[in-house]
């Protein structure tokens, strides 16, 4: 399944949307042409296999022998165990705030002292969980390898905070594919994607002004 046909799939079933012109706020208040839920791929068998295949695809390559696999909660868990079970490998996922009792950890199921970690994402935006779950993985003594996505927004900042942490992350699809498709559905859509892309503060603004 190509990179473009994922993004298809997710614009049909509705775990991307887009709206250019009557945008959608996220939680920080900024406005947004695009909407991005894959939650909702867990109920679409078919998409959801071939998620799990595409990224089996990519892990086998940096597979060590002490690999595990963890998912960022929430939404990172499922495609994670998936992951994690077509390789037989240990599963653990990394939560965003430490747990209010017992133990107090960021991480939950295997542990990832002196091993190499595969970490998957739904979803990377200006790349803040990701970092953050790199982190604590890092102080629970793991070593994180790679950062798996099913899509990201390809936001400057995202990349940029990505290479100032040394982190690689690989996206089945993302903002680029997803102008392919919208080229041939909804030509005029693209280029307020591709001008939100650039600056989303400034785009914001424009949008609420």
């Amino acid at each position: 399944m190509s990179n473009a046909s994922i993004a298809a799939a997710l614009l049909d079933i509705g775990a991307v949307a887009v709206s250019p012109f009557e945008p959608y706020t996220w939680a920080s208040g900024l406005k947004s042409p695009i909407y991005c839920d894959n939650r909702k791929t867990l109920g679409f068998p078919v998409l959801r296999n071939q998620i799990a295949s595409a990224f089996l695809d990519i892990a086998r390559a940096y597979l060590e022998a002490d690999t595990v696999i963890a998912g960022t909660a929430t939404a990172g868990i499922p495609h994670g165990m998936l992951l994690a079970d077509r390789l037989d490998l240990p599963f653990c996922y990394v939560r965003s705030k430490a747990k209010e009792h017992g133990t107090s950890s960021y991480i939950e199921g295997a542990q990832v002292l002196d091993r190499s970690v595969i970490l998957v994402e739904d979803l990377v935006s200006t790349g803040g969980s990701s970092i953050q779950a790199a982190a604590h993985i890092h102080d629970s003594g793991g070593a994180l390898v790679h950062i798996l996505s099913i899509f990201s927004y390809e936001l400057p900042l995202s990349t940029q905070r990505f290479s100032e942490k040394g982190l690689t992350l690989h996206s089945l699809t993302g903002l680029t594919d997803l102008m392919a498709v919208l080229h041939e559905r909804h030509p005029d859509w693209v280029e307020p994607l591709r001008a939100w892309r650039e600056d989303p503060q400034a785009w914001s603004a424009r949008m609420t002004a």
